[in-house]
């Protein structure tokens, strides 16, 4: 095993319990001795599932760990050099590993034990008393202030009401604001590796797509072109050099997956990547939450290693304050120059968690602090890290939007990262990125927090166009209805997108946002969920309710449309703002009605759409499983450097195995494997 970077390391997943796999009780070690730290995981080979309560043994020593309910163990202060791990469970055959520990290092050991054995009726782990102990020397012992979890879980989400068919007879403006939070996959993922099924309102669609990255400088496909597939081709070659914009604009057509007789049109924005190097410098001020409420390990522990990562990244012209909040706010460390990182690491490893939640008292000091400190032409922002427990002060979403937005005006930006379980309040924490012109991740897990602070600091940091609109424009000789799939919570008013005042999305260095709309084709009935009354003055423009009505739609809508428009599909409409100025630039650009054989992203994309569309229990899902998920998403995973892609097909299969959502068979299967966690 080779040893790895502490930086790259894994870290326990989000939940209380989760304490345990953090403990490693060793044995005595000399004073002065050369140690590193060995972390991992102990998984079913068969399933993949985590195997919880595992005890993970330094062979020959008196070392040993256990692994928490998602399977991740720790051992510290392990003396440099050669090991062996052995990991055993009940009803598993145990398994080796051997592991190389660098002094001041952190090696990574997965294991992957088979079901079975001789003994494995009667096999039984080891728990060791120390591990058995309260929670609360536990706690200690890691340096931690914890308290017990309350009783009850509070987490909060925004409803959502699904996106419906649209007749474009009726409505044939289609007009919202670009997203590009993250959030909702990840805490997607966390409720599923929990073994749980996520709320349907915490299931935000377009969020789920938006995680992924994208090549959208690849336009190679599987056949020969088409005329339709040509002039498509010729428009992504010139717009891939972005020219004058910040972003290009990058169009595909396919047949809906889940209902193939409908189009499946994939619209995307991919923005300019710029070098952590060539970046402006950052006047960056970390609020932090060290509320009673954050003490559990995944979220205060887990926050300050993920700053770490970012502090880590700093250059001498970068600067950085820590403002923290509780019972009251206070700041931490004043704006130090991004070089003397041991300062700024030291004075996050001092924050302890405890006393009430002064959010809006903490948000004010924050934003003083970053004006104080303000840079023309840099990265002004405030990074806010919470479980979203905002319960003292300013704590009305509504007072906290008003705050907020009037920072945003002075050039000041804001960065949401939500950490931990129990208490998430994701509603809020999403409206106040969305008004502060930032985003809103949601960190689950250390490599999350490399993903985003790290992997993707130019887009997390660096806004190059902010207030970003789309508006699409149908035409009715080849399409009957249309919906958009996700951004419920960022429809605008047609009116909204030639004005400059509404606010709106903002896009970063390397982002890429998909939008997917599913298009009912001329002479096809638009589904009744998207039906409208007849109308009174204009009844050939109305739906009506007989079984022809839609191809009789089809074919009255083609009158009247100039042939030299014959072959487009709609019309494709962005609005954006550079990040320092007040009036908007358009582009605009048309999308054949021909269908292309599909890109891997692509199809990718519309498998993630997919699921969550089975995750929301939507009517437009058709006959689509989590079966065909799989296939789709597995069959066009391309590259996956990251193995990103490979672990959305490993969840949607968790979600399938465990019968996630076969109603009261899946609930006592899920019930199973609760008890053998």
């Amino acid at each position: 095993m080779t040893s790895i970077d502490a930086g790259n390391a894994r870290s326990a997943p989000g939940c209380a319990a989760c304490l345990v796999a953090l403990l490693a009780v060793a044995a005595p070690v000399p004073a002065g001795a050369q140690t590193g730290t060995v972390e991992g995981e102990v998984s079913d080979a068969v399933t993949g599932l985590p195997i919880a309560n595992a005890q993970i043994v330094l062979v020959g020593t008196a070392t040993y760990a256990q692994a928490g309910p998602a399977g991740r163990f720790s051992l510290r202060r392990v003396p440099a050099g050669q090991h062996v791990l052995e990991a055993r469970a009940s009803g598993y055959v145990s398994g080796q590993e051997a592991v190389t520990v660098a002094v001041g290092q952190t090696a990574f050991v997965s294991f992957a034990l088979m079901p079975g054995g001789p003994d494995a009726a009667m096999h039984e782990a080891v728990v060791a008393p120390e591990v058995a102990a309260q929670p609360r020397m536990l706690a200690r012992s890691m340096g931690i202030s914890w308290a017990p979890p309350p009783g009850f879980n509070t987490e909060s989400y925004a409803h959502i009401r699904e996106n419906d068919f649209q007749r474009v007879a009726t409505s044939p403006l289609s007009t919202f604001s670009i997203d590009v939070d993250r959030a909702s996959y990840a805490n997607v993922r966390r409720f599923v590796q929990s073994g749980e099924r996520p709320p349907v309102d915490a299931v935000r669609i377009e969020e789920m797509i938006n995680y992924f990255p994208y090549d959208w400088g690849r336009t190679d496909r599987a056949r020969a072109p088409n005329a339709g597939q040509a002039r498509n081709e010729r428009r992504r070659a010139a717009e891939s050099p972005f020219g004058e914009h910040p972003f290009a604009v990058t169009t595909e057509v396919w047949n809906a997956p889940w209902r193939p007789e409908h189009r499946l049109v994939r619209i995307g924005l991919h923005a300019r990547s710029v070098e952590t190097a060539h970046l402006p410098p950052s006047n960056l001020v970390f609020l932090l939450d060290v509320s009673g409420s954050m003490a559990s390990p995944d979220k205060l522990p887990l926050l300050k290693k993920a700053f770490a990562l970012l502090v880590e990244q700093l250059r001498p012209s970068d600067r950085v304050a820590i403002a923290v909040y509780a019972g009251a706010a206070g700041l931490a460390l004043p704006s130090t120059p991004g070089n003397q990182r041991g300062e700024i690491l030291a004075a996050l490893e001092d924050l302890r968690a405890g006393g009430s939640t002064a959010g809006g008292e903490g948000i004010r000091l924050a934003y003083d602090v970053a004006r104080k400190h303000f840079m023309e032409g840099g990265n002004n922002r405030v990074i806010l890290a919470t479980d979203g427990d905002f319960n003292v002060g300013a704590s009305s979403d509504a007072e906290m939007v008003r705050l907020i937005e009037k920072q945003r005006d002075d050039g000041v930006f804001l960065t949401v990262l939500g950490f931990g379980t129990g208490n998430l309040k994701d509603s809020k924490m999403e409206q106040i990125a969305d008004h502060g012109n930032g985003n809103f991740h949601y960190v689950d897990n250390l490599l999350e927090a490399r993903k985003v602070l790290v992997e993707e600091m130019g887009g997390t940091l660096l806004t190059l166009a902010k207030d970003v609109k789309l508006q699409v424009e149908f035409n009715p000789a080849q399409a009957a209805g249309y919906r958009l799939i996700g951004y419920e919570n960022r429809l605008l008013d047609d009116e909204d997108f030639a004005d400059d005042a509404k606010d709106a999305g903002e896009l970063g260095a390397g982002h890429t946002v998909t939008a997917l709309y599913e298009v009912v084709p001329a002479g096809t009935e638009v589904p009744r969920g998207g039906a409208a009354e007849p109308l009174r003055y204009q009844p050939g423009r109305g739906s009506g309710e007989s079984e022809g009505a839609g191809e009789a739609e089809g074919a009255e809508q083609s009158e009247g449309v100039p042939t030299a428009f014959d072959g487009e599909l709609l019309y494709v409409k962005v609005r954006y703002k550079e990040p320092d100025e007040t009036t908007s630039k358009l582009l605009a650009q048309p999308v054949d009605a021909a269908a292309d054989s599909p890109s891997d992203d692509f199809r990718f994309a519309a498998a993630v759409a997919g699921f969550g569309m089975l995750l929301r229990e939507s009517p437009h899902s058709a006959d689509y499983t989590l079966d065909d998920v799989i296939r789709l998403a597995g069959a066009s995973k391309g590259a996956d450097p990251r193995g990103y892609r490979g672990e959305f097909v490993r969840i949607v299969e968790t979600v399938r195995d465990l019968g996630m959502l076969d109603g009261e068979e899946g609930g006592e299967r899920r019930k199973r494997w609760e008890r053998r966690q």
